[in-house]
């Protein structure tokens, strides 16, 4: 009884367990290589061994409702942990990719999930950093973290407890990892898929 207690709270009500796992399975069309971000590339100069690719670096992952309880707590315990600071307030430079502790920006959240998932049996290949652009008057970069695995792309972000299908956000994405290795990078294709289930208004365009 606890343990569905804890999972109906995780869950959101507009997306119970069995109806988030029934969703058509849809993936963001990719393109071509393209530059990796300058922080990845200084945070693999200091933690190589977490930039290397793994074995099972591309296997796919069948979504449960229990890897997706894992999720939510998950995402839900990084973005209750870690305060939001700009990287100049907390290392005087403007860009530095890093573990957190207890605060640090976007990017230091997004490796922070990705280390814990991975910690937890997430293939590397699953766990994909990627660089979206905010629309509207605050429109800037960001970075959040795709999660894919057989019921399609899910997205993790510190900006809301909510998780999304990729095209259910309102960003224009930019690039992320391969899913067979985690340095090189691939950018997003001009076109892209379109479920028939999801109002216009929450889709993803570019």
């Amino acid at each position: 009884m606890a343990a569905a207690g804890l999972f109906a709270v995780c869950l959101s009500s507009a997306y119970p367990a069995h109806a988030f796992l029934a969703r058509p399975a849809l993936f963001a069309a990719i393109g071509g290589a393209t530059r990796a971000p300058t922080g990845w590339v200084q945070f693999c100069a200091e933690n190589a061994e977490e930039c290397r690719p793994l074995a099972d670096q591309a296997r796919d992952v069948v979504l449960t409702p229990e890897l997706l309880q894992q999720l939510y707590q998950i995402n839900k315990y990084v973005n209750d942990r870690v305060q939001w600071t700009s990287d100049p307030d907390l290392y005087g430079k403007a860009e530095r990719w890093t573990y957190p502790l207890d605060r640090g920006d976007c990017e230091d959240i997004v490796l922070l999930k990705r280390r814990l998932l991975a910690k937890a049996g997430w293939p590397q290949g699953a766990l994909l950093i990627t660089t979206v652009e905010e629309r509207g008057a605050n429109k800037g970069r960001h970075a959040v973290l795709t999660v894919r695995s057989d019921r399609g792309e899910m997205i993790l972000d510190n900006q809301t407890p909510e998780i999304l299908f990729w095209y259910e956000t309102n960003y224009r994405y930019l690039s992320r990892q391969s899913v067979t290795d985690p340095n090189i990078w691939v950018s997003f294709g001009a076109e892209q898929p379109r479920p028939d289930t999801v109002p216009a208004e929450h889709q993803f365009t570019r």
